[in-house]
């Protein structure tokens, strides 16, 4: 795989939509920084507003990276090599592994995924497929049947990790 560039309307939408999102956030930010309402908080001197929004804007890229390194953990939970991940993000194999040095490491326990900050293990059993898991908050689940491949029982049991994972 090979990162793809996005158009200039791309670009823009992804903007706006990304301006869109942060707005809420800001203003939250900012009337916290103030002590002001939310509607308030946008007055007052034009450094510290712009100030504010960089502010929420870190904490949006610290969330990204979050969610970057989730990806590529879940890429090499289904077996990616640091050479995927690198071309993935446009950058080399040893870019990747320094980058995200644990996301290749957690595919090497063959059958287990470990996603969200729960894990679940995966087996091949008379009827197909099945999972058993620990999310992060402590539920326990399993697949209720066999499912005719490893890539689908991954999938149900990652959905039911992301359902009960950190931050939801």
């Amino acid at each position: 795989m090979t990162t793809v560039e996005i158009t200039a309307e791309e670009s823009a939408e992804l903007g706006r939509a990304l301006v869109d999102a942060l707005n809420p956030l800001a203003a939250a930010v900012r009337a916290r920084g103030t002590g002001l309402t939310e509607e308030l908080s946008w007055h007052g001197e034009p450094v510290e507003i712009a100030l504010s929004v960089l502010s929420a804007w870190k904490l949006v890229d610290v969330e990204v990276k979050r969610l970057t390194a989730l990806a590529a953990a879940t890429a090499g939970s289904y077996g990616a090599s640091y050479e995927q991940l690198g071309a993935a993000w446009g950058i080399t194999r040893q870019g990747a592994r320094k980058k995200w040095p644990e996301a290749v490491a957690r595919a090497a326990r063959p059958g287990v995924l470990e996603l969200f900050g729960g894990t679940a293990e995966l087996v091949e059993a008379e009827d197909g497929w099945r999972w058993s898991a620990v999310a992060a908050d402590g539920t326990a689940g399993e697949a209720a049947a066999g499912y005719p491949s490893r890539e689908e029982a991954s999938a149900h049991a990652g959905a039911f990790l992301a359902a009960r994972g950190e931050g939801s």
